[in-house]
């Protein structure tokens, strides 16, 4: 594989949100504001580097009969350090993503990564897959976010303060008023429907991308 089929394929190709559909709990429940999405995935992309690495290093000594309860023991532990240090110094993030830090543990793509990739592959490819496969995620994430936010709550980067320290509470940008706003977005049925129309984007760009080609 080359390196731009490497990169485009966790990016986009084979999105784990657009293309593999896996870990849709988390992604649907913190996408009603940018900053919930991005926080999430920023964490889940920490997740899987260090515990795509872990495995990668240990390979050839864990046993393949338990690996998966030693894959389990590592992502768990990693989540929880994540979790200690967002309430040491991202408290206002970490009451915003509250239960769903934890729930890493259970994401499908974290387990799908070590099975498929970081048991099998070096510790750079280990690396560099956790890495984009992570922001192919957040990416997704980032974009359900975004449009569920401004048709949601007519706001963009709403509480930014909770990323970035320095910013003030009143540091956001207003994109529709009150009697504009679409309350659906922001619900459970809104955000599958947002999430269903971008992957249908996502493949009418790669069909016309194909007809291109030939």
């Amino acid at each position: 594989m080359t390196l731009n089929n490497f990169f485009k394929t966790r990016l986009w190709s084979n999105n784990p949100s657009f293309v593999q559909l896996l870990g849709l709990c988390p992604v649907l429940a913190m996408t009603t504001s940018v900053v919930n999405a991005l926080g999430l995935g920023v964490c889940t992309t920490f997740i899987l580097i260090i515990t795509n690495t872990i495995i990668s290093i240990f390979k050839h000594i864990i046993p393949k009969n338990i690996r998966i309860p030693i894959f389990m023991l590592i992502v768990s532990s990693t989540v929880t350090c994540v979790e200690m240090i967002l309430h040491a110094y991202q408290f206002n993030l970490y009451k915003s993503l509250g239960v769903f830090i934890p729930l890493i543990v259970t994401n499908c793509i974290v387990i799908r990564r070590a099975e498929s990739i970081a048991y099998k592959n070096s510790i750079l490819v280990s690396f560099f897959d956790g890495l984009l496969t992570g922001l192919g995620s957040t990416l997704a994430m980032f974009f359900i976010g975004l449009i569920r936010e401004m048709l949601g709550h007519g706001t963009l980067f709403f509480e930014s303060n909770k990323i970035f320290n320095f910013l003030e509470t009143n540091d956001f940008f207003t994109i529709l008023n009150k009697n504009m706003l679409i309350i659906l977005a922001v619900s459970p049925p809104g955000g599958f429907l947002i999430l269903g129309f971008l992957i249908a984007f996502k493949n009418y760009l790669d069909k016309i991308k194909k007809k291109k080609k030939f």
